[in-house]
């Protein structure tokens, strides 16, 4: 698929060369082009990558996303999928910059034409795209209004390694504060374990309880 990611960050970044790795047609996208070069990725800016992609994902910083995307316009992103993986936080790591809801909604909500799908933001990047090179399979979870986009999503997942006994499908859109929200426990483990590279699992119980 030909996948354009906004930002050119770790994130962006990783992704890309994951996705390239898997046989994807993949584009960075950014405001200044001219200056990311020697990233080893093409680089173009933000109307052309929109442009030129069938999914675009989100790696910009959650507090300047949406505002992005406008910039870009609701008609260039009308129908495309859109895989929001950021966090929106303060400079100082110590606020959610969308307390009271999150990134994944508020783009849901500025562009309805345009489904979206959040996923990937409980991890770095380096276990977004080596799940493998963790001691066991971890959870990635996906949040959207949109059966055929979050399936997509799940193909261009299972890509980047994970399987998808670890894709846990937890509903629509607004189940994206609970994945933008962990990111304050996030910063807690890594700080109990030494590392930002990290997943966590969800376990059940042995018996097949539903509720």
């Amino acid at each position: 698929m030909r996948i354009g990611l906004l930002g050119t960050g770790n994130v962006a970044r990783a992704l890309a060369h994951g996705w390239r790795a898997a046989g994807h047609d993949v584009l960075l996208g950014s405001r200044r082009p001219e200056e990311r070069t020697g990233l080893g990725l093409p680089v173009a800016g933000l109307d052309e990558t929109a442009a030129h992609a069938e999914v675009l994902v989100n790696a910009t910083p959650g507090g300047v996303s949406v505002d992005l995307l406008r910039s870009i316009g609701a008609p260039a992103l009308a129908g495309t999928l859109l895989i929001d993986v950021g966090v929106g936080l303060s400079d100082d790591f110590s606020a959610l910059t969308h307390p009271n809801s999150s990134l994944g909604e508020l783009i849901q909500e500025a562009f309805p034409l345009t489904p979206v799908v959040k996923t990937l933001c409980t991890m770095d990047s380096t276990t977004m795209t080596a799940p493998g090179e963790l001691t066991e399979p971890g959870t990635v979870f996906l949040s959207g209004d949109d059966a055929e986009a979050k399936r997509t999503t799940g193909r261009l997942l299972t890509d980047l390694g994970w399987p998808e006994s670890s894709q846990l499908d937890i509903g629509g859109i607004t189940t994206a504060r609970g994945q933008e929200h962990f990111a304050f426990l996030f910063m807690g483990i890594a700080g109990g374990v030494g590392s930002h590279t990290f997943n966590i699992k969800v376990v059940t119980r042995k018996s097949a309880d539903t509720f």
